[in-house]
């Protein structure tokens, strides 16, 4: 019997209800640099410039894109198959995670932002491992947004966590501690855009991205302490280095794909005296 779009309808039903509950309204509202999640928090000293949470409206808009090919034969098998209801699940703990940053509930959300994290790197690992992509369609709805989604959140829970213990830059200087804390902090996230970027073949380049994009982000605007200004800059370079360096380790294997031409080839005929 053939793939029908009704096949698993509760659960896409139950996707799309739980999408414009929680998080269709963070395309615009989150990234707002008026009303959004930027002036509704704590200011500290690796908290970025306002356009970095655009990356997350990017996220949700690509999941609109994913709620819709949930309905094709390709997406019903990775979606509704494969990640099954940890999508409902991510996206609820996404809006009490939100709801209680607004609230100003900072440690909690701070461990909510881990479990966010848990769940979406759980998710990519199901995508990235059991169900490779087989179209642009696949990369672009399904592997791009939970690879960005999965960066961004590592990306959340140091933010969160600066907020929830960290010192407030609008009413404390940056002391010691909080430089080294912080440079720690840049330090840890540009490592995890490396990891990110060589961490298979292929890497997990938009994940690499979103924490060079907030590096850079926390570059404009931490202005008040030259000692996090500076190493901000530092380690978005450095990010952004890894993310070019893997750019074109991923280019040259495309092409070298397209010419039918592999170091495995190449290898067994050198081993056999060809």
């Amino acid at each position: 019997m053939g793939y029908s779009w009704q096949d698993g309808i509760f659960l896409k039903i139950i996707n799309v209800i739980v999408y414009f509950l929680f998080l269709g309204s963070n395309i615009y509202s989150i990234a707002s640099w008026e009303t959004g999640y930027y002036h509704i928090g704590k200011v500290t000293y690796i908290t970025p410039a306002p356009w970095a949470f655009y990356i997350w409206s990017i996220v949700h808009l690509l999941l609109l894109g994913t709620i819709i090919y949930q309905f094709t034969e390709d997406g019903h098998r990775t979606i509704i198959k494969g990640i099954s209801w940890r999508f409902p699940l991510l996206a609820a703990l996404n809006a009490v995670y939100v709801h209680l940053w607004a609230q100003h509930y900072y440690i909690v959300a701070f461990v909510f932002s881990i479990l966010v994290s848990i769940t979406i790197t759980h998710i990519y690992y199901i995508v990235k491992i059991h169900h490779s992509p087989s179209s642009v369609a696949d990369e672009v709805f399904i592997h791009l947004p939970f690879s960005l989604y999965q960066g961004w959140t590592t990306v959340l829970i140091v933010l969160s966590a600066f907020t929830a213990f960290g010192v407030n830059a609008l009413t404390h200087h940056a002391g010691l501690w909080t430089k080294v804390f912080v440079f720690l902090a840049l330090f840890f996230l540009e490592a995890t855009a490396a990891t990110y970027a060589f961490s298979s073949r292929d890497g997990d380049l938009p994940a690499s991205i979103a924490i060079a994009w907030y590096l850079w982000a926390v570059f404009e605007q931490q202005r008040s302490s030259k000692f996090v200004h500076w190493s901000a800059l530092g380690f978005a370079i450095l990010a952004l280095v890894w993310v070019g360096k893997a750019l074109i380790a991923v280019g040259l294997r495309m092409k070298r794909g397209r010419r039918g031409f592999s170091f495995d080839e190449e290898r067994a005929a050198l081993l056999h005296g060809r």
